[in-house]
């Protein structure tokens, strides 16, 4: 046993594979054992995940999850910001380009009208929860869009971690969400075609949920929504700390704020 520890854990990026696969597994058994496969295996993946990584930074002490445990400390690498990013552009590659290029227009109403929508919920609730500086404000604002943009905009504006900490959370909170109800709202919105995915990615704009929705609903129209769900994450980074920042510091501005 000790020797199977040390050759696990030397490679512990390949033991990190086979942990997820088998995770994946277990969700997927989940799934359709227990709700008939009306719960995507992803949402309950990821309630497994979140288990674990509070057990894991119960038992080891440490802050990274399961990471923080040597046998695993390759999800560190698996879960990281390159193998995420591979993993979300690979799926372009499964896009045709007539399908993109007509709808394109449709996707790209639906990007401004989704980061517009998202950013400013997660604004109002900022401040009706007591939040009155630009900073805090901007950042929950961008946890909203995803739990991507939130600690990319946090950072950036040198928040703190508990605000960062909880944009991830309303992140987290809308990709399941979104991931959750997409199979059950699916044919009374029509999401049944490439534009409709298009739209829905430009809506929604968290990769996570968007993807596991569609896979749900119809794995053919995943590459379509991941598309414009991919363009609202790179996006939201880009106008979070900038555009969404002095804006909101113009409001708190007029209305007597920082």
């Amino acid at each position: 046993m000790q020797l199977l520890n040390d050759v696990l854990t030397q490679y512990n990026l390949l033991t990190a594979f086979v942990f997820v696969g088998l995770l994946m597994l277990a969700a997927e058994v989940a799934s359709q054992r227990l709700t008939g496969g009306r719960i995507h295996p992803s949402a309950i993946a990821i309630a497994f995940g979140l288990l674990l990584a509070g057990l894991a930074g119960w038992y080891s002490g440490g802050t990274k999850g399961v990471a923080d445990v040597p046998l695993l400390a390759g999800t560190g690498l698996l879960g990281g910001a390159m193998l995420r990013d591979l993993s979300i552009v690979a799926t372009a590659f499964s896009v045709r380009a007539d399908e993109f290029l007509r709808n394109g227009l449709w996707g790209a109403l639906s990007l401004a009208l989704g980061l517009f929508t998202s950013f400013a919920t997660g604004a109002v609730i900022a401040w009706l929860c007591g939040y009155r500086d630009a900073v805090s404000i901007t950042t929950i604002a961008a946890g909203a869009a995803t739990y991507i943009v939130g600690p990319v905009t946090g950072t950036a504006l040198n928040a703190g971690s508990d605000v960062i900490a909880l944009s991830v959370a309303a992140g987290l909170v809308k990709a399941v969400t979104v991931m959750l109800i997409t199979p059950f709202v699916a044919s009374a919105i029509r999401l049944d075609t490439p534009r409709a995915a298009m739209i829905f990615g430009g809506l929604q704009g968290t990769n996570s949920g968007v993807i596991a929705g569609l896979a749900a609903t119809n794995p053919q129209l995943v590459p379509y929504g991941a598309m414009t769900a991919t363009f609202y994450t790179g996006l939201g980074c880009l106008l979070g700390p900038s555009v969404v920042f002095l804006t909101v510091r113009a409001v708190l501005a007029v209305v007597g704020g920082q």
